[in-house]
């Protein structure tokens, strides 16, 4: 996908990346480590020997999918757009009053301890059906399954014990390909948020993904 961005302002190269060290690597103390580039950043706070946070963590896709040479038709983070689609698709007319929102979400502040949410907004899990709620938990556990596996488990496991009725699923924008769209899952101690509202390097409509999940009780390992 570099290749799409020659000539342009903006050339992406895939083996820009950058990483970052915390303290003093040890299996006993604190410290923490960060690898950041295009489109990918990666936190994680270690204690004793053990992950104790690993949020933020951002994935982006530019494109989201290829829509020419030899990749085309690749997906990039299909699972996370798809998912949340389908979810939409099966809400009702008075569900989908709830969780639809006229106002595209803007980006989540990435640079600060406090994602500076607000107040939760769209559909809570509790008005879901089985069906629907099911589908919410695959797509949260799309998310996490991007951090390691035992940090995965553990998330998840905060997500279950903190209240799966309180957990809000709102959506913005279209569901055909193209059509620009983000959504927002808001729980009591996390925060997943998907932007495709961009064009590609190539000027495709909504081809551009942003996603992130952010732990709001203890990002970048600072516990409130």
């Amino acid at each position: 996908m570099r290749g799409l961005g020659e000539g342009g302002n903006l050339v992406r190269n895939p083996e820009w990346y950058f990483f970052t060290l915390f303290g003093t690597p040890s299996k006993t103390g604190k410290w923490g480590w960060r690898v950041e580039g295009q489109h990918l950043s990666l936190n994680f706070a270690v204690d004793g020997g053990k992950i104790v946070a690993a949020t933020p963590v951002f994935f982006g896709a530019n494109p989201a999918t290829v829509m020419q040479g030899p990749r085309q038709g690749t997906r990039t983070l299909m699972e996370a757009d798809d998912l949340a689609k389908e979810l939409f698709k099966t809400l009702d007319d008075n569900q989908k009053k709830i969780a639809y929102q006229e106002k595209a979400f803007s980006e989540i502040k990435s640079h600060t301890t406090d994602p500076q949410l607000g107040a939760p907004k769209g559909l809570t899990a509790a008005k879901m059906a089985a069906k629907q709620r099911a589908l919410l938990l695959k797509l949260l556990q799309a998310y996490a399954s991007r951090m390691p596996p035992d940090v995965a488990e553990a998330e998840m496991s905060e997500v279950h014990k903190a209240d799966l009725d309180q957990i809000y699923f709102a959506y913005s924008g279209g569901v055909e390909p193209g059509k620009p769209h983000t959504y927002r899952v808001q729980g009591p101690t996390f925060v997943v948020e998907f932007l495709n509202v961009q064009a590609d390097s190539a000027k495709n409509p909504a081809n551009h993904i942003h996603s992130v999940w952010r732990n709001t009780k203890g990002d970048f390992g600072i516990t409130k």
